[in-house]
């Protein structure tokens, strides 16, 4: 089966292999996090019913309405506790309420607004309803509103749908903006660093003067920080902030700083640190740190491996609606990984997550279709999947998404979109894109052949690894293709490629300590790594395995095991070793004697263009070896491997045609030689 990925949110890393791969990371090491929501308390109507009816208006913001910057101005102090206030976060949200809505509404109160809902300040989680005042407040203009946009669609919440393509844009727009769009949140953040530093700074517990808003604030603006959103991308600011966040006991600060303290972000690398953080804040429900507490114990990190105590953190943070768990969950399902295998399993949760927005997940579901794991293979549906993780500059799905062009398989086939998005994965630094697209300018698919090109393609595909490559860039070196033929240079990459595990290469490579090509001649070598090439199912292996334990030449011969391998390639539809096969069975050769069984083999390989099999067909026609005698049939083969230049065949259609007694029997109807 090919390999498979499993995708990550914030922590995870991991990497996979095959011709069409799909699977995991979001390598960038940006910051993630995750609440799980409450139900929504309030709705929003959409923009054309916005200003509120008078009724509509008095129900959704309670009495004493006042104008909309006062309105905001006070909320902020019982939001903050400034001015001498007392923290009241629910009468603030009620004074936001009046600000954001009223006739003269104030935009950045609407975003502030949102900001209470993503944070649960005076209000139960809500993030969708978060994402509704923000989406309304940014098309306004608001730099806070656009800049947790962007936030909301990298990262997802639940019920809050990813599109990286969009978020993008928002980023965009906030930079756009300036430095004006981080200010709201830059100056609590400062109060928050500024009353801290008043009261006990040494104190790791000691929140005096840090209100829970403050805290959203200083992990808000650490996010900033740890992507470049808004402001210069600085690891040991953002970490800073976080420390401020996590010490008022903000659950989402705790768990992005075990992300930093995890991945050596911005701070010294502890992962035992990073374990108790996740558990202290998975323990109270964090969505993020849950996933990532699951996977400290699905790879032991800061923590021993316990793939139970993995699967617990994974189905409790997927239930409650993690994108990322639920992806890994599938995997786990997919693999059998702490789980009994259940492919069925596995695609509900990848659907569960590709719903979301999660472009791992979209991929994976695009793969499951495709190749009907766990579902009804459906080839249209899988390449719609990875054009939606494609399209979020998924280069797994990048890569998936050409290959189903190039093949045309759930798309209409065409191969210059094929070489497209191959480009998009290979700018990316995908390895199978830049082999695949190496492969198109070798053969001229999709666009212009160029040899140099593809020789530059596979070496840099090599050099992440990728087995495919150093294979492809090995025969290049072979054979000359794109570069000067270095039999030395195309023995080392086709032997790092072997070493990777490639079949091929095994294979390839045995055949160069059999002959002696860029390396000593060394029988035994090729024997190993034959057989290792064979393990794993490849035909020529066992062929040439086959070959060489019968001619004995160099070694001992192993009749009966020659045999089986042969056995093994000829069920596989390997042509030579059909061949072969029929060859040892009609002089039993390792085996008994069985002239009809040949004959069963030779017709496979004849059928499969082999010369030397229908020949021997001929033979067995001529002369009824395994099968009646049939002239007319053995004239037909050796027509057939004359045509194909094969002297012996030649020279027994000459010796048949030149019989009188023979010719009035089988040509009394006419007979017509294929063309040579």
């Amino acid at each position: 089966m090919s390999v498979s990925q499993q995708g990550i949110g914030t922590f995870k890393q991991l990497e996979l292999a095959s011709a069409v791969v799909r699977q995991d990371t979001d390598a960038s090491g940006n910051a993630a996090a995750a609440n799980s929501s409450a139900s929504r308390k309030n709705s929003l109507p959409p923009p054309d019913q916005l200003p509120l009816s008078p009724a509509t208006l008095s129900s959704f913001l309670g009495p004493d309405p006042s104008d909309a910057l006062l309105c905001f101005e006070s909320a902020q102090s019982f939001l903050f506790g400034r001015n001498g206030s007392e923290v009241d976060e629910k009468r603030a949200v009620s004074l936001l309420k009046r600000a954001a809505f009223q006739s003269d509404s104030h935009v950045l109160a609407q975003a502030v607004l949102g900001f209470c809902f993503e944070f649960g300040l005076g209000v139960d989680v809500d993030c969708k309803f978060a994402e509704d005042l923000y989406l309304q407040a940014a098309m306004k203009g608001d730099g806070l509103a656009c800049m947790r946009m962007s936030f909301l669609r990298r990262y997802g919440r639940p019920n809050v749908k990813i599109n990286r393509l969009e978020a993008e844009q928002w980023m965009k727009r906030v930079n756009e903006i300036g430095h004006s769009a981080v200010a709201w949140i830059e100056s609590a953040a400062a109060e928050a660093a500024s009353n801290l530093q008043q009261n006990n700074p040494t104190s790791i517990n000691h929140n005096s003067g840090i209100t829970s808003a403050h805290a959203a604030a200083c992990y808000a603006l650490g996010v900033c920080y740890h992507d470049g959103v808004g402001v210069q991308r600085s690891p040991e600011t953002a970490v800073s902030f976080y420390k401020i966040s996590a010490q008022r006991g903000l659950v989402r600060g705790k768990g992005i700083l075990a992300y930093c303290y995890g991945e050596g972000f911005g701070i010294e690398k502890n992962q035992e640190i990073a374990f108790l953080l996740y558990l202290e804040a998975a323990s109270e429900n964090e969505l993020v740190s849950m996933y990532n507490l699951a996977h400290c114990f699905e790879e032991g990190i800061g923590v021993e491996k316990n793939l139970e105590d993995a699967v617990f953190w994974f189905q409790k943070a997927a239930s409650l609606g993690s994108c990322y768990a639920q992806n890994s969950l599938g995997f786990m399902y997919e693999e059998g990984v702490g789980v009994p295998k259940n492919e069925e399993k596995a695609v509900y949760w990848y659907k569960l997550s590709a719903e979301q927005g999660y472009p791992w997940a979209q991929c994976n579901l695009g793969f499951c279709l495709q190749n009907g794991l766990g579902v009804r293979k459906n080839e249209e549906l899988g390449s719609y999947w990875y054009q939606m993780a494609a399209l979020q500059g998924h280069s797994r799905a990048q890569h998936n998404l050409g290959h189903a062009y190039q093949y045309g398989v759930g798309v209409e086939k065409d191969e210059t979109m094929a070489v497209e998005w191959y480009k998009r994965s290979a700018a990316a630094g995908n390895a199978f894109a830049l082999h695949s697209l190496g492969y198109c300018y070798q053969n001229g698919i999709g666009c212009d052949t160029d040899e140099e090109k593809a020789a530059k393609l596979y070496l840099e595909s090599a050099l992440y690894g990728h087995s495919p490559a150093q294979l492809s860039l090995g025969c290049c070196y072979r054979n000359g293709v794109g570069v000067e033929m270095d039999e030395r240079e195309a023995f080392r990459w086709i032997k790092m490629s072997a070493k990777g595990g490639n079949d091929l290469a095994q294979n390839t490579l045995g055949h160069l300590y059999e002959d002696g090509i860029g390396t000593k001649k060394d029988i035994k070598r090729a024997v190993y790594w034959y057989r290792e090439s064979a393990d794993q199912g490849n035909a020529w292996a066992m062929t040439n395995l086959a070959l060489l334990y019968s001619e004995g030449t160099e070694m001992k011969q192993r009749p009966k095991e020659a045999f089986s391998l042969l056995q093994k390639a000829a069920k596989l539809d390997h042509v030579r070793a059909q061949a072969k096969l029929a060859q040892f069975l009609l002089s039993g050769y390792g085996c008994a004697v069985s002239k009809e069984e040949a004959v069963e083999w030779l017709l496979k390989a004849s059928e499969g263009g082999s010369v030397s099999a229908t020949f021997l067909l001929g033979q067995c026609y001529e002369v009824g070896d395994g099968c009646s005698r049939d002239l007319r049939l053995a004239i037909e083969c050796y027509g057939r491997a004359a045509a194909w230049g094969d002297e012996k065949a030649s020279d027994r259609l000459l010796a048949l045609v030149a019989n009188p007694a023979i010719l009035d029997g089988v040509f009394q109807h006419g007979f017509v030689a294929p063309a040579a």
